[in-house]
């Protein structure tokens, strides 16, 4: 069983920071690239972030770009989210996943997912 545990999360005021870890643990899977999404009540799940495991090619959605940056400890098999510059509308419950299906990290099914952790940003 692969494992994901994000931790981090937390209350912040509008213009702060935060950084999310995301623990990779359990049997051996393809690590090929993980990703942070966020969902926020009532909405569908959107893509956040993505990095590709070996090469450490990255991919933002529009809406965090140049904010946010991912970024992995190969040896610790985490990934992390910095976060700045958090706006209000950045509140929602974050997700990692890994093992995508397909070659588009942004739009890929993934295997694995971890519980989420959530970040509230306050105006």
């Amino acid at each position: 069983q692969v494992q994901l545990v994000e931790s981090g999360g937390g209350l912040v005021q509008a213009g702060g920071s935060l950084r999310l870890s995301c623990a990779a643990s359990g049997r051996s899977f393809s690590r090929n690239a993980m990703a942070w999404f966020r969902q926020v009540p009532g909405k569908e799940r959107e893509f956040v972030a993505a990095i590709r495991w070996s090469v450490g090619d990255t991919y933002y959605a529009d809406s965090v770009k140049s904010r946010f940056t991912i970024f992995r400890d190969i040896p610790k098999n985490t990934v992390y989210l910095q976060m700045n510059s958090l706006k209000p509308e950045d509140t929602a419950v974050y997700y990692c996943a890994t093992e995508p299906r397909t070659a588009v990290l942004r739009t890929a099914t993934y295997n694995y997912w971890g519980q989420g952790t959530q970040v509230t940003v306050s105006s």
